[in-house]
């Protein structure tokens, strides 16, 4: 057994000095008289900050370029929805915000997951016979990127590998890195509403494989996974014995022609730890609410998975007070017309934007189906004076004050994202300007230039 001893020297006018003495497995040694270390400043940053890299930052922060003083700045780039002002949040939410702060109850610390009034509050939200839920499966945190950073860490070890849709949310590899786990990406289709290709999926399954996770609906796509695509994937993981990360945090936030299915409903076997959050769907990013449900049916998580997430969400002593004093009213509370209306903005938004963008030659756009973002092929083909998409985006700035994120931000080079929360007069005047550089930019086929000319 090791054995410490801390020892206090000092005789007569002399100042106390500290001695310690480390006595391990028998052996005795003074640290306060070891030799040989010449005292000096060595501070570095961690290996753990050296791995960690954005890669919307880096590509945005390395877009050195000036808008056109002559054209306001429209931003298109943002996913948070209450930039402009135009998405509030609704009375209730701000009401049971009020109420929590006028209380005086919620001031201190919570446990490190959650009160468990707010736990039982969020259980009952998304509880259904087809995925119950009890208090036990919550884990509140601070935003879903909080929960999905604690998703990983419980899943995954250094070494191991997990699997990511491309394109996809950059806070995935962004995570995945700093912790060292390796990124492996499987292809979503545009063709095929960006539906996943499967059997590059499965194709990428090995014994380091941690988890699946599943993005629906899709930043950056917009995209939603019907019930029976829904079902491939769970398949794909039923038969690889990988368990899922379902990211969910734009669940529900689909148009009125789609239908939104979380996948633990569809999940007989498959464990799926889901996270969520107000952030979207209540219009509050900046509250920073967040959760995880576990969802583990055969129970084939137990209570190892169950215990991880707790210790680990020990790390920061869980979210806001405030907000998870407010949580069982806005949950509850929350009018049918609030969401309803969002949708509406959002699907008008989305229409306009998808219908000018497919008038403009060599632009290709995804249709969306929900979120708050689509995705736009550029056929460079026909722009042979930039480089990529990241050289596009770059001079749209410059040209047009228009800023849309490079799609190669999200590991899809030659695709740009529109965020579609702006006013609708941004999004028309956006789409005008977008025409007009593109117009200005646009160079024909060689092949259709020959048949021009033979006209």
């Amino acid at each position: 057994m090791d054995s410490y001893l801390i020892q206090v020297n000092g005789q007569g006018d002399h100042v106390p000095l500290l001695d310690i003495h480390l006595k391990t497995n028998g052996n005795s040694m003074s640290l306060g008289k070891m030799k040989g270390r010449k005292p000096r400043w060595a501070v570095r940053a961690s290996e753990m900050s050296k791995k960690t890299f954005n890669p919307v930052r880096a590509i945005v922060d390395s877009m050195k370029v000036e808008p056109n003083p002559k054209k306001s700045v429209i931003t298109l780039s943002l996913g948070d929805p209450t930039v402009f002002g135009n998405l509030p949040t609704n009375d209730e939410v701000t009401r049971a915000m009020k109420e929590a702060l006028d209380s005086g109850r919620y001031n201190g610390y919570a446990p490190s997951i959650g009160y468990q009034s707010c736990r039982e509050a969020v259980a009952a939200y998304y509880n259904c016979p087809e995925a119950p839920l009890e208090a036990q499966d919550v884990i509140l945190t601070s935003g879903c990127s909080q929960a999905i950073e604690l998703a990983l860490a419980v899943l995954a070890n250094p070494g191991q590998n997990i699997l990511v849709p491309r394109p996809g949310f950059s806070l995935y590899k962004t995570l995945a890195l700093s912790m060292g786990i390796e990124v492996k990406f499987y292809n979503l289709k545009p063709e095929k509403s960006w539906e996943i290709d499967l059997k590059h999926l499965e194709s990428l399954v090995d014994e380091k494989t941690a988890c699946i996770i599943v993005n629906n609906p899709s930043n950056p796509c917009g995209s939603v996974f019907s019930k029976s695509h829904l079902q491939k994937i769970l398949a794909v993981a039923s038969r690889q014995c990988v368990p899922i990360l379902a990211d969910e945090i734009y669940g529900d936030m689909v148009f009125a022609d789609c239908k939104y299915e979380p996948i633990a409903t569809l999940s007989t076997n498959v464990p799926i730890l889901s996270c969520g959050g107000l952030a979207k769907r209540w219009l509050v990013p900046g509250w920073r609410m967040g959760w995880i449900l576990i969802h583990d049916r055969r129970d084939i998580f137990g209570n190892e998975i169950r215990d991880g997430l707790i210790r680990l969400s020990q790390r920061i002593l869980g979210p806001c007070t405030i907000v998870q004093g407010a949580l069982e009213h806005i949950l509850h509370r929350t009018p049918p017309d609030f969401y309803h209306n969002t949708l509406s903005i959002l699907k008008s938004n989305a229409d306009l934007c998808y219908a000018a963008l497919s008038a403009i030659p060599g632009l290709q756009p995804v249709r969306p189906a929900g979120a708050m973002y689509l995705m736009v092929e550029i056929e460079m083909e026909h722009f042979p004076e930039f480089e990529n998409d990241v050289e596009f985006t770059e001079r749209l700035i410059s040209e047009q004050s228009v800023f849309c994120l490079p799609a190669t931000c999200f590991e899809y080079p030659n695709f740009f994202r529109v965020v579609i929360t702006v006013p609708e007069e941004m999004i028309l005047e956006a789409c005008s300007r977008i025409q007009e550089f593109c117009e200005m930019h646009y160079q024909a086929a060689e092949g259709a230039q020959d048949l021009e000319c033979d006209k």
